[in-house]
Order: C-alpha cells, then structure tokens, then sequence
C-alpha cells in the first residue's frame, strides 16, 4: 500500500479507500447486509494497510453504518480514518444537522468522525442547507469533537461545485471521476480547482458502478495490445491514480477477492506512474466509449426542473448505457421504474423549455422520442 497526503495536516491516508455501500447480502436484501463476511472485508482490508473506511447514512438501507461500527471493534477503530456523510436530503430545520450527526455517532459506535461529509450535494439540498446556516453547525461540531474534519461529496455541474468550493474552508471534497466520465459534473477541471485552492479530493465511482470491469470484445482488444497485462478493473483504477491531484480513491468492494485485487493494483499506482503509451491505449478506450454515446448530455441539468417532470439527464444516461456498455435489459428495466414514477420520456408535451436552456444544443425533443423507442418499445 502507498499512501498520499489528506488535509492541510497532510494526514497519510491509503490510496485505496473501502467504500461501505456493496456489502455481500443476503437473500438479495440490501438491507441484511453478511456480517461475517463484510466484517471479515474490512478487517482484511485495514490489516494489508487500508486506512480509509467510507460510509454513508442511507447505505444498505441504513444498515452500513452499523455494520462498521462492529467491524472497527476489536481495535480497528484506532487503525483506520472514518468517514461517514450527513443525509443532505433530510434537513429541514438546524435542529436536524445534530440530530442526525449524534444518530450516526452512535450507530458507528464511536465518540468522533474523522471525515464527515454533506452528502451528494447539488443546487437544491446546498442552497437548503446554507439557509440553514451549516457553516455554524459544522464549527460548532468541528468545536466539540464529533468530527475533525469536514468535506462534501457532490452531483452537479461545474458551476455550482465551484461555488461551494469558494464558499467555506472546506478540508477536502469527494467527486465522480472515471476515464469516461473525464468532463462529467466536476470533472477534472473540478479536480484541478480544488486541488489548486488546497482542498483534498476523494475520488468516487473509479470503475463507474463496475461497468468498466466488463468490457466488450472489442475493447478487450486494445487492452491486450499492452505489454504489462492488466485487468479492465486495474487500468481503470489506475487512471485515477496517476493523477497527483487525486488523494485517495473509493472502490465499493462486494467480496474478498476484490478486496485482494484491489489492494495489489493500488500498491505501486503513484502519482504519474502511468507511461505516454499506456495513457495513449486508456484514450482509445475512452474515444471508443464515447463514439457509442447517442447524446452528448452531460448531466447539467439546465434543462430542469421539467413542467412535465420527465427526468431527462437521467433519461439519456439509460438511453447511452444501453449502448456503450450493452446493458439493454439492466436499461430497459431502470427505465421501468421512471414509467412508473410518471417521469419517462412519454410524459413530454414538447413545449422546447428544455431546449432553450440546454449549453450542448441537444435536440431534446426529438432524443426523447428514440430513448422512449429504444428503452420502451
């Protein structure tokens, strides 16, 4: 294991963070979590140099942060920074920040966070959140000892992550980043933004929920072309890693074996340590991805709030993984849900409102209409 720089204080935190939110289950219940054998992850993990546990209040159904708690018994919890996010979506007054920061205290069972996150923030739950004043329940916790430091993870365009950015003297900030997802809602433009104002950045989603792993033929392909073999798991996490301003990326491990291979491939992966060649092969990989994708949506989600409340970036981000990855039953089934939900595609009266907005000039009618087809028909 290497370790990298956290904080101002330069903390020494693994390249490698375990993420609490693909436990083993049981019963296909995300809820009943495998205890032993998410406890026996974790242990491994932290005993072969992982420092770096990350949970979150609605992981596994609420569950995650009290299996971690009982898995840093026995001493772990002195081995490891925790790191666990407040519900952004469930504040409503300035009594709740409290309420749910001493809930979480003691479901981890433990008297401080090391890493306390606003959770999977956006324009709506920061503007929500700064009208109820959490720079001062942030001081006041930073004050008393629940938690020592603070960051935000977050989901949105560049725009707004730049302006929570310059807003507090935040300690560190989680992000989405990938060889695909290059300019997606902060992006590495974002990456660079924090790292240049002195902030830290976790890295989520390295292999994009696992997709990457499961590369089509033609990809696997190039990926033999290298010289050194590397699995598609491994030159995703790699990618991360080579760059210096990333300090330590998450991986959401689902059984031991993962567990193992991750932590080999993360053990050499220093800033840089990619050669041109290798970064030349992860762009065609890239540029061949790419070419599959139907809309060039990034996710900015200009074109909302909907009269109609059709969830379009989410809407096109089925329709495109339906081909980049060739998950059309996965796509046809989550597009299920929006129908359901009274959100899919075949709720737009065509009024243009989105058009007019969107900074791609995305012919979003008429997309809509072939997403509809393919995801639907």
């Amino acid at each position: 294991m290497h370790y990298r720089n956290f904080t101002k204080d330069n903390l020494k935190v693994s390249a490698l963070g375990f993420g609490c939110m693909r436990f083993p289950i049981l019963n296909n219940d995300s809820s009943k979590i495998d205890e032993e054998k998410a406890i026996e992850m974790i242990r491994y993990a932290v005993d072969n140099g992982v420092n770096y546990i990350d949970t979150a209040y609605p992981y596994h159904q609420g569950n995650s942060e009290l299996l971690v708690g009982k898995a840093l018994k026995d001493g772990y919890r002195k081995k490891v920074y925790l790191a666990t996010k407040l519900p952004s979506w469930l504040i409503n007054s300035y009594e709740d920040f409290d309420k749910y920061l001493d809930e979480q205290l003691e479901k981890l069972d433990t008297e401080y966070i090391d890493f306390y996150l606003l959770h999977t923030l956006n324009k709506k739950y920061w503007d929500n959140l700064k009208a109820l004043n959490v720079s001062k329940f942030v001081d006041e916790a930073k004050r008393s000892g629940k938690i020592k430091y603070i960051g935000f993870s977050f989901h949105d365009n560049l725009d707004v992550f730049k302006e929570i950015i310059d807003y507090y003297d935040w300690d560190f900030c989680q992000i989405q980043l990938n060889y695909i997802d290059r300019n997606y809602q902060a992006g590495e433009e974002g990456l660079r933004y924090a790292y240049n104002k002195g902030i830290s950045v976790v890295i989520m989603e390295p292999i994009k929920g696992g997709k990457l792993s499961n590369p089509s033929d033609e990809i696997k392909s190039i990926w033999e072309l290298s010289e050194i073999k590397r699995t598609p798991s491994e030159w995703a996490l790699r990618w991360v890693l080579n760059h210096k301003e990333v300090s330590l990326l998450l991986s959401g491990m689902g059984e031991l074996e993962q567990v193992k291979e991750n932590i080999k491939t993360v053990s050499d992966a220093k800033p840089g340590h990619l050669s041109k060649s290798e970064i030349q092969l992860i762009d065609r990989v890239t540029k061949i991805y790419q070419e599959k994708i139907k809309v060039g949506c990034t996710g900015c989600e200009y074109c909302l709030p909907c009269p109609e409340k059709v969830s379009i970036p989410n809407i096109f981000q089925i329709y495109n993984d339906s081909y980049v990855f060739g998950t059309e039953d996965n796509s046809r089934s989550r597009y299920k849900h929006y129908i359901e939900k009274g959100i899919d595609a075949s709720k737009c009266v065509e009024c243009g409102n989105c058009e007019a907005m969107c900074p791609q000039n995305i012919d979003i009618r008429s997309q809509l209409k072939e997403a509809h087809k393919k995801l639907w028909m």
